[in-house]
């Protein structure tokens, strides 16, 4: 037998896997991360790198740049305001495009580690009224006029790992894996897609400080969870959108990328949600059973609202996600019960054994605005109010 037809033959009985797993992932991703540490571990001085991070004008994605400090802050008090190129982020036109940074939250920076760090700033727009993204102003707000009553949220961030090329990540290029059934919590490579991201992922949302609280493998091959919280109040989302830009970044080094898509495959595939957990002191109390179902019935009667302020497309990316099928409620139907992950609204079983507790809120879309959801929730259940529309306070 020649070489030749000897390295034909090798071919051809190859793993079917070998031979079509060969995932798309950025070029920046082949760069030697020994030649950049080299640089990394040169002393900086006094000097502080602080990287400013905001969400841009599509209410999803996000933007960072980085500035140098001669000290490290201690508070967000410290940080000064910055400004950026609004034009370029879809949040201004190019005749008036200087957009404000207003620093509101700082995280330890797991990237290049301290004293450096992570800055989640509000955008204002040249007359200093908030942009159209920026929704944390009005959540704000809000969660200070209920400050008393101590809510907590923690939610349940879903994602997709997919290659450069939009394929999930360790899915066969010209199939699919299959059926579900072995993934949720598997264990195992034929089971478990993109570990190594996931606990790189936790290690660094652990040492900037933000409120992880758990991750597990989700029902989809290639598809994740991670649990931030319990947060209270504001918290919520500052948290949520900081374990999110690391969670990009983290993907940045490693090539490939991150979706928050409520429905990333069609067809018989579960999608990506973010469910919210929710209480107050006196849900948490002895009798708080009471509470949960008086906020539940007034969620019942703003269905629609809440559907709307659930995905930054006011319902339309939810409504690929939320067909009552693959473990999700009809998203034209409220609905809520003990233990049932087909609702809209779920108690969990040691809840309503306890009769205190929070309850969970399944409708939010995997790319929802935290500060939208949890100022929805807020509104409806602490504030009372009613209707299709929010009240201006």
């Amino acid at each position: 037998m020649s070489i030749l037809n000897s390295y034909l033959l090798t071919f051809l009985y190859l793993p079917r896997c070998f031979i079509t797993n060969k995932m798309a992932t950025s070029s920046s991703a082949e760069l030697s991360k020994a030649v950049k540490q080299q640089y990394m571990d040169l002393p900086q001085g006094d000097k502080v790198q602080i990287m400013y991070v905001w969400i841009d004008g599509t209410g999803e994605g996000l933007r960072c740049k980085t500035r140098t400090l001669d000290s490290e802050p201690k508070s967000i008090e410290e940080l000064p305001e910055w400004n950026f190129d609004g034009s370029s982020t879809y949040q201004s036109e190019g005749s008036n495009s200087d957009m404000y940074l207003i620093p509101s939250a700082m995280f330890r920076d797991p990237f290049r580690k301290d004293p450096n760090k992570l800055v989640l700033c509000e955008v204002l727009k040249y007359n200093r009224k908030p942009a159209e993204t920026n929704l944390r102003l009005t959540c704000k707000k809000v969660m200070d006029m209920v400050e008393n009553q101590v809510p907590w949220f923690g939610m349940e961030q879903e994602y997709t790992i997919l290659g450069t090329d939009g394929h999930p990540f360790g899915w066969p290029n010209n199939g699919f894996p299959g059926p579900q059934g072995p993934y949720y919590c598997g264990v195992g490579s034929d089971k478990a897609y993109g570990r190594d991201i996931v606990e790189a992922h936790y290690r660094a949302c652990l040492y900037a400080g933000v409120m992880i609280c758990g991750t597990n493998a989700e029902v989809m091959p290639a598809q994740w969870e991670f649990q931030v919280g319990p947060c209270e109040g504001i918290s919520m989302g500052d948290h949520l959108w900081a374990a999110r830009f690391i969670l990009h970044r983290v993907c940045e080094d490693f090539g490939v990328v991150a979706s928050f898509d409520p429905k990333p495959i069609p067809g018989n595939w579960n999608g990506a949600g973010c469910h919210t957990n929710f209480s107050t002191k006196e849900m948490r109390e002895e009798g708080g059973l009471k509470a949960i179902e008086e906020s539940i019935e007034r969620l019942g009667k703003r269905h629609s609202y809440h559907i709307r302020a659930y995905d930054p497309k006011g319902g339309l990316d939810n409504a690929r996600r939320l067909t009552g099928h693959h473990e999700t409620s009809n998203i034209h139907e409220f609905s809520a019960g003990v233990a049932n992950r087909g609702a809209s609204i779920r108690i969990p079983r040691t809840v309503g054994q306890e009769k205190k507790g929070y309850f969970e809120d399944r409708r939010p879309s995997a790319n929802c605005d935290p500060y939208a959801v949890t100022e929805a929730i807020i509104r409806t259940c602490l504030l009372s109010e009613e209707g299709d529309e929010p009240v201006d306070y």
